[in-house]
């Protein structure tokens, strides 16, 4: 395929990718009400939580704003607030119906940020690639770690993130007034008006460069633009190492040990949300697969672990992920235009008091099973 034509293909998927990805969430639920096992059927069972779709699409909203995992408030969620309104979830389900439901969400968000184009893929390439194995490692290590220890320690680290986070200068080189009209003036983050990239394939004037240097010039739908380089790899590959391996424990963790790193790294706000996005979203499908068919591939191999606990497509509340996958990819899709109406001091104290009250719903979790 020619440069111009794939140029063509995806400024079409871009330009209609939001039929794309509410196409998703209708064939799954079809197939959900067709084919999957479930434990009950009728009007009843398919209906009983109708109500689960606006508080995941609040939910989906908040967190695909910020670039975070879906689990981090879902989890909570469905065991502190959903008992009170249903019956209790075991551990298990909850993290499935989490991850379920974020896998969608996230992707239908990261395609929104791409549109936007504020997605940096040459970053998400590297660090998905870096992730991958400790993800699949700590889905692995969920079979026997108890989940008291890995709530803890994530809510050790999601408190110290939102310590950094408060302490990071999120300006990076944001504009300052010119006194001589003949400068040019500064624009969003930092980038300057003038000879601006400008992709024929996106939509509206978003385009990247790089130049020799490493300086990446990148402009948004919008015009805005962002300066950065893509420097810091090994302090983001440090986080995220860290944020992939609870990935697979706990369902979260990516997101928001990896955004952390992506600002401290002095990549703009609003290009570290979309590229994080990517990295979670491929994180997040992995993981859930994982714990999805990691015991029965390991029952299959004949390798038995004490305290595995594969689960099965039977035991999956089909009546819940019905009502919480289309509500994320809506969530998912209305979160570009939140993140680009907000200011970066308003993300910044969203994000730290956020990663905060996790910690603090992480300790309930991991004392309540000591």
């Amino acid at each position: 395929m020619s440069a111009s034509s794939y140029q063509t293909v995806q400024k079409s998927f871009l330009k209609y990718q939001h039929v794309f990805v509410f196409t998703a969430p209708v064939l799954f639920v079809a197939a959900v009400f067709l084919v999957a096992p479930t434990e009950g059927s009728g009007a009843s069972y398919w209906l009983e939580y109708w109500w689960l779709f606006p508080v995941f699409l609040t939910g989906a909203t908040i967190v695909n704003t910020v670039g975070i995992s879906g689990s981090a408030l879902f989890v909570p969620f469905l065991i502190f607030i959903f008992p009170l309104f249903a019956q209790p979830l075991t551990p298990q389900t909850l993290v499935k119906v989490g991850l379920i439901s974020e896998a969608f969400g996230l992707s239908s968000s990261a395609v929104a940020f791409v549109q936007y184009g504020l997605v940096d893929r040459r970053l998400a390439l590297t660090i998905v690639a870096g992730s991958v194995p400790l993800v699949i490692a700590g889905a692995i290590l969920s079979f026997v770690i108890p989940e008291a220890l890995f709530h803890g320690l994530l809510g050790l680290a999601l408190l110290t993130a939102s310590y950094l986070l408060f302490k990071a200068d999120l300006g990076h080189g944001g504009s300052e007034s010119s006194t001589d009209a003949s400068e040019p003036q500064a624009a969003t983050d930092g980038g300057f008006d003038g000879d601006l990239p400008d992709d024929a394939g996106k939509l509206g004037p978003a385009g990247v460069h790089t130049d020799d240097g490493g300086t990446v010039t990148r402009v948004d739908r919008d015009g805005d633009d962002y300066t950065y380089t893509r420097g810091g790899y090994l302090e983001r590959f440090a986080n995220y190492s860290v944020g992939g391996t609870f990935q697979g424990l706990a369902g979260f963790g990516a997101g928001e040990l990896g955004i952390i790193s992506m600002l401290r790294t002095n990549v703009p706000v609003r290009v570290a949300i979309g590229t994080n996005h990517i990295v979670v979203a491929v994180t997040a499908v992995l993981a859930s697969l994982v714990h999805v068919f990691g015991g029965s591939v390991l029952a299959a191999l004949g390798i038995h672990i004490p305290g595995v606990h594969g689960l099965s497509l039977a035991s999956t509340p089909w009546n819940m992920v019905v009502f919480t996958v289309p509500a994320t990819v809506t969530g998912g899709q209305i979160a570009p235009y939140v993140s680009n109406a907000l200011d970066t001091d308003t993300i910044k104290t969203g994000v730290g008091c956020l990663f905060a009250v996790i910690a603090v719903a992480l300790f309930l979790m991991a004392a309540g099973g000591i």
